[in-house]
């Protein structure tokens, strides 16, 4: 290993000669360079080099690089102030680019899998322009033909660098023979075609020889339609009622162009619908490509464009009527609100309700809580676009019809059973977005003695409102209070504890005060804790209980609760981690009792994790800072013995 790595040396010595000689590098700096190459050359040299191990060499080389040509122009500056001809072209200025592409060629002959790999070595190809892109395009192309993006990237580099059309069309049909159901090569291969045929067109506009392109702009064909329906207001500039041969003249040439125009527009249409035929042929359960398909022909100028856009349509209806996306899609293209901005509100009215229409329509064909929901969706943006903001208290006018129509909406969701629990949510929302807050409480309490009776995120809704209603007056009542609880306690022991993590914080901290409700709490959180368990991550239920009693009542306390969950099966880490750091915290603040208690959780702790590697790591950790030189090495090697796996344990820094 160590002779090729010479020998690879050795075969940089007249490009590092150059450059001294040049005045690019020093002496030191390129003796710098001689040892960093070497230490990457042994790196690629070993059984098995990494993948970084070529990408750090090659942006090394490609930093190096650069700098040389940074110097190469601040010396070729002084020369020519000095009068000096210009610097010549020497070994040293492609001695760099050749290594970098060497460096890449070894990775690429290891890791031929790697896509990544292949494209930064294509990019590089690309932008430096080094007569080697057909080669590798032709070897990324052989090892990995079912790749779509491959066969893009070829026909684009043929396309608008090498302008080779014949080239890139060939990569692209070859790429659909291959990859057939890539929706990405159809809609780039009709992008392609389109775009060839828009700069034939261009071309001959710049020469004179015809007008207009295939791209269509709404706002030009609209004032196109107006000029067309107020002719008799423009007069040509000019006119005289002696220049008939002239006017005949300019009629011919004008037939002549529109003409030509129409055939570019047929030829247009033609292609798209080839592709269109042979993409709906090959991908015909995809809702996504015919949508891209449409937006695509939204954006020409062909010919029949209406007729091939309500074909597109009819084809879609066909097909995707029993999908809420279909239908969704479409209601929002008849009301497109980004791109109608500008538009006035009463020119909004019409495109609403003509999706409003779609919608009814799609309810109809899929009465499902999806559809509703998209449905319910639509209409909320549109309040929304109306008002500016998602705050929809106090709309007028056209807002409070569609927000009346928002509430139809979801009352028929529930009537014809098509209810979700996020629909359910948005409805009860949206009253208490009203301020319609006793029309909330009845809707909530009647939606969770239903088919959604378990549904936290609704019950969670409900204890919101019950919460605001018994705390209108200064003081709640017992009757409300005791009211409010067995809510409570009608869902906390029914849902699982982590799915409940929100309804259990919003109990503790309501009852927080109240001695008796908060008791009764403990008793239920034992209870569903011995059902379901301790979270060994993330929210654990008795440790939020111990902290509410540790800033009610004190140490003493926090510590009997504590010890009571953790009798109860299957505790969890996350409990146990809690109550350490309570007591360390402690003991560093000179509670005695604090360590003493932190040893017994951890000791406590090892004995159900004892194959947790962190958990070692804390109690060395503790008794390092805290505890006795003697005591942190008998944790030390327990842990060794114990582990079966000690090595993260050894290497950690702090050990």
């Amino acid at each position: 290993m160590a002779d090729v790595v010479q020998y690879r040396l050795e075969r940089m010595v007249d490009e590092l000669d150059d450059l001294e000689q040049r005045g690019l590098f020093s002496r030191r700096e390129i003796a710098e360079i001689v040892k960093q190459r070497r230490k990457f050359e042994y790196r690629l040299k070993r059984p098995s080099p990494l993948k970084e191990d070529f990408l750090a060499y090659v942006e090394y080389e490609t930093q190096l690089d650069a700098l040389r040509r940074l110097r190469k122009k601040s010396v070729a500056r002084e020369l020519m102030k000095q009068g000096n001809k210009k610097l010549k072209k020497s070994k040293s200025d492609f001695a760099g680019l050749l290594r970098i592409m060497d460096i890449y060629e070894l990775a690429l002959k290891r890791y031929k899998g790697d896509i990544d790999l292949w494209f930064r070595y294509l990019e590089f190809c690309r932008l430096r322009k080094n007569g080697r892109m057909k080669k590798a395009l032709a070897n990324v192309i052989r090892f990995h033909p079912k790749v779509p993006g491959i066969w893009i990237y070829a026909a684009a580099w043929e396309f608008d660098h090498n302008l080779n059309v014949a080239a890139a069309r060939a990569l692209m049909q070859e790429g659909l023979r291959v990859c057939p159901t890539s929706e990405d090569l159809w809609v780039e291969y009709l992008r392609m075609e389109l775009t060839y045929l828009n700069k034939l067109k261009a071309r001959k506009v710049a020469l004179g020889e015809d007008q207009g392109t295939l791209t269509r702009d709404p706002r030009s064909s609209d004032e196109k339609h107006w000029r067309d329906e107020n002719s008799e207001l423009f007069m040509p500039l000019g006119e005289r009622g002696d220049g008939d041969g002239d006017d005949d003249r300019a009629n011919v040439g004008s037939d002549e162009s529109e003409k030509k125009q129409e055939l570019f527009e047929e030829r247009g249409m033609n292609i798209f619908q080839t592709v269109y035929g042979g993409a709906v042929e090959a991908v015909p359960s995809s809702l996504s490509l015919r949508k891209r398909f449409f937006e695509i022909l939204e954006g020409t100028n062909l010919s029949h464009y209406e007729d091939m856009c309500k074909e597109i349509l009819n084809d879609m209806k066909r097909d995707f009527s029993t999908q809420p996306e279909f239908w969704d899609w479409l209601a929002r293209h008849e009301c497109d609100l980004e791109n109608d901005l500008e538009i006035s509100e009463e020119g909004i009215i019409p495109q609403v309700e003509k999706a409003v229409q779609v919608y009814e329509e799609a309810l109809e064909n899929v009465p499902s809580g999806t559809m509703f929901c998209l449905y319910a969706n639509f209409l909320t943006d549109i309040v929304a676009h109306k008002e500016g903001e998602t705050n929809i208290n106090g709309s007028s006018g056209h807002a409070a019809n569609y927000i009346s129509h928002l509430l139809l909406i979801y009352e028929r969701a529930e009537s014809m059973g098509c209810i979700t629990e996020d629909l359910a949510c948005k409805h009860v929302s949206l009253h208490l977005q009203l301020r319609q807050l006793d029309e909330a409480r009845k809707l909530a309490a009647k939606l969770c003695s239903g088919k959604l009776a378990e549904s936290v995120e609704l019950w969670g809704l409900r204890i919101t409102i019950e919460i605001r209603c018994t705390t209108k007056s200064s003081s709640p009542s017992d009757a409300d209070l005791q009211s409010l609880f067995e809510l409570l306690q009608q869902i906390l022991m029914k849902v699982s504890v982590s799915k409940s993590e929100n309804l259990w914080l919003k109990a503790l901290k309501f009852y927080a005060n109240q001695r008796q409700y908060f008791d009764k709490l403990v008793e239920i959180s034992v209870v569903t804790l011995v059902r379901d368990g301790g979270s060994e991550n993330g929210f654990s239920l008795s440790f939020a209980i111990v902290s509410f009693i540790f800033q009610k009542d004190g140490i003493q306390k926090t510590r009997d609760i504590y010890k009571r969950f953790l009798a109860l099966p299957r505790p969890g880490l996350a409990l146990y981690r809690h109550c350490i750091d309570l007591e360390t915290n402690l003991a560093s603040i000179g509670d005695k009792d604090g360590l003493i208690n932190a040893r017994k959780l951890y000791e406590s702790a090892l004995a159900t994790y004892d194959q947790n590697v962190s958990l070692w790591q804390d109690y060395y950790r503790m008794e390092t800072k805290m505890g006795t030189s003697e005591k942190a090495n008998a944790i030390y090697w327990r842990a060794r013995k114990v582990l079966k796996d000690a090595s993260e344990f050894v290497t950690a820094t702090d050990m």
